[in-house]
């Protein structure tokens, strides 16, 4: 059972300003108890308290006046998080927009608490001056409920300091104008050890400034978000983690056994690449605490990018950092590996697809592309943009995109048709479409548009039959 208190206002404590007395000072206060968090103020203290031991959250609604994440000097807000005067975890904010979040307060006892928010002017754009706070309200998962481990295993990740970055994001503080962390999740499998769990946690950053390109990110992933697994431990019954079990994703893609600090339970780790893998050693400033207790409950049926539809915030802070680094041009070449189109000019789509076993020794493979026809214009627009390495090879639910043509709408869209792709020599495999699960543009608010009903019967490809047509109005 969560125990879910709404916070409210009490007398004033000395030091930095609580909450109930920022309201009262902030002629914007609505019913919803907003208040302001200033740069040039004091700190915001609010009072909560925990109904018993356990794993605390907070979810909070934040926007910043004057702030845009897609123009540089604007790019964030940052506030910081303390629980009862102990580092919590950085909030970036994107932009004016009220938006929701939600993050990790950690392990608290059972009692009165103190959230203390301050505005971070060291790692803020100066374009800047409040952050105006609102539906603010904590949850604590008990030390008796099965999701205690969940959140109690969960990770904390620290800041990227490294050079090199694009648009000149060097230095401590990078990660408050460059692929920041925004979102958690969690995966749970069942472990050789009856009664034991594995639990494998997932971060999303804004971009990723270092591996894949762009272009073939679209084509190859679905977007240009960064979604990488990054700590994976076993628990027995007790929620326990099990020595010698902790790993995370380590530089070039690798796994590596956890060997660093834990914070009440909380592996301690830091982004350390240009393409968001991770390292055991943490010594940034910046500190990110999503909260992770979402599931990903059947990978095999759900797209990982699905569960960024969730939050479908993220999708304007993803389009404002290509924008903002120089990422998108009105028409990029056809032979480009760095530059895309505006992201308003693509259908995201996630299909799931089986492929038969190719022939042992076989030296290629079989992947499949998406095809769109729109009404009026013969030319079938492709997801992987003629390249055959750019083609969806895995068998998960898999996220694409296809370009096309500026200004289409989703009525437009008349034809959707999967085509089967070969790399190297054809090693003869057939593979069934078993589904698209969404398909959409993206509206002018940068968020996801309205779908397009594509929702086809399982179609099977081959050599003699490569295209199959999954939607046609």
């Amino acid at each position: 059972m969560i125990a879910v208190v709404v916070l409210a206002a009490s007398a004033a404590p000395a030091g930095p300003v609580p909450a109930a007395h920022a309201a009262e000072s902030d002629r914007s206060v609505g019913s919803h108890g907003t208040f302001g968090v200033y740069r040039d103020g004091r700190p915001v203290v609010v009072p909560f308290r925990t109904g018993r031991d356990g794993e605390a959250l907070v979810t909070l609604t934040v926007a910043a006046p004057g702030i845009d994440w897609g123009t540089p000097g604007r790019e964030s807000a940052v506030l910081q998080l303390l629980v009862d005067g102990r580092p919590a975890g950085d909030v970036v904010v994107f932009g004016a927009t009220p938006t929701e979040r939600a993050f990790a307060l950690g392990a608290l006892r059972k009692g009165r608490h103190e959230l203390t928010l301050g505005y971070a002017a060291d790692r803020s754009s100066p374009a800047g001056s409040v952050v105006r706070v609102s539906r603010l309200r904590t949850e604590t998962i008990g030390t008796g409920d099965r999701e205690h481990a969940v959140a109690a295993n969960a990770p904390v990740l620290y800041g990227r300091s490294i050079p090199g970055v694009p648009g000149g994001a060097t230095g401590p503080f990078q990660n408050a104008i460059s692929d920041t962390p925004v979102l958690a999740w969690y995966q749970e499998a069942p472990a050789a050890t009856a009664g034991h769990r594995v639990l494998t946690y997932t971060i999303v950053w804004t971009n990723e400034d270092g591996g894949t390109s762009t272009p073939a990110l679209m084509a190859r992933w679905g977007r240009t978000t960064d979604i990488e697994w990054a700590y994976r431990v076993e628990v027995d019954g007790r929620g326990n983690a099990v020595p010698g079990t902790a790993y995370f994703q380590s530089p070039d893609h690798g796994t590596k056994l956890f060997a660093g600090r834990y914070e009440d339970g909380h592996p301690l780790l830091q982004t350390c690449t240009l393409n968001n893998n991770l390292c055991d050693v943490v010594d940034n400033p910046m500190r990110f605490a999503p909260a992770a207790v979402e599931r990903l409950v059947d990978p095999k049926k759900t797209a990982r990018e699905e569960m960024v539809d969730r939050h479908p915030w993220v999708y304007p802070v993803m389009t404002a950092e290509v924008r903002r680094e120089g990422r998108v041009v009105a028409d990029p070449p056809a032979d480009t590996t760095t530059l895309i189109a505006d992201p308003q000019d693509y259908l995201y789509a996630v299909i799931r697809k089986t492929t038969s076993a190719p022939p042992p020794g076989a030296a290629g493979w079989n992947g499949v592309a998406i095809g769109v026809r729109i009404k009026g214009d013969p030319t079938l627009y492709r997801s992987d943009r003629g390249r055959v390495d750019w083609s969806l090879q895995r068998d998960d639910p898999a996220a694409t995109t296809v370009r096309l043509p500026h200004g289409t709408r989703a009525s437009d869209i008349v034809e959707v048709v999967a085509i089967r792709t070969v790399a190297g020599v054809d090693p003869g495999s057939t593979i069934t479409v078993n589904g698209v699960e969404r398909a959409f543009l993206l509206g002018r608010d940068d968020r996801p548009g309205r779908a397009v009903p594509v929702r086809p019967k399982p179609v099977t490809l081959s050599a003699a039959a490569p295209e199959a047509v999954l939607y046609r109005r």
